[in-house]
């Protein structure tokens, strides 16, 4: 998997408004300059909200391109969770190595899709404050 690629052409499709133009106009051209997995190939191109998120895209990134895709805010979260449900588990980057997260306050927060995942020791893993 090239995660980087993938999250270095979203960042730039946000970023530099010659490249979304070309992207636009000849999206095989502009997706030649990358390194990229054909199942990559494929989230980008559909797009596939939901696979790019399980592949690892930070979620920063990903809610710009769902956006220049014609996502409104819910369906961008649904899609996230259907990804999950539909592809498995988050493969890489920061979403593969945390799960439930608990609010200040002890109010607990489901990540998109995800079971909670443990930390080494059989320990939840928890969002830390500055406390």
């Amino acid at each position: 998997m090239s995660l980087y690629y993938v999250q270095k052409l979203l960042w730039q499709l946000n970023r530099d408004p010659e490249v979304r133009r070309r992207f636009e106009a000849d999206m095989d051209e502009v997706l030649a300059s990358y390194e990229l997995t054909d199942e990559e190939l494929e989230a980008i191109r559909t797009p596939d909200i939901g696979l790019l998120y399980v592949l690892g895209v930070n979620g920063q990134l990903l809610m710009h391109y769902a956006a220049l895709k014609g996502y409104p805010w819910d369906a961008y979260i649904r899609a996230m969770r259907d990804g999950v449900a539909r592809h498995g588990p988050v493969r890489a980057g920061i979403y593969a190595m945390v799960g439930d997260a608990e609010m200040p306050g002890g109010e607990p927060t489901e990540m998109p899709g995800g079971e909670p995942t443990e930390m080494p020791g059989g320990e939840p893993a928890e969002m830390k404050t500055g406390d």
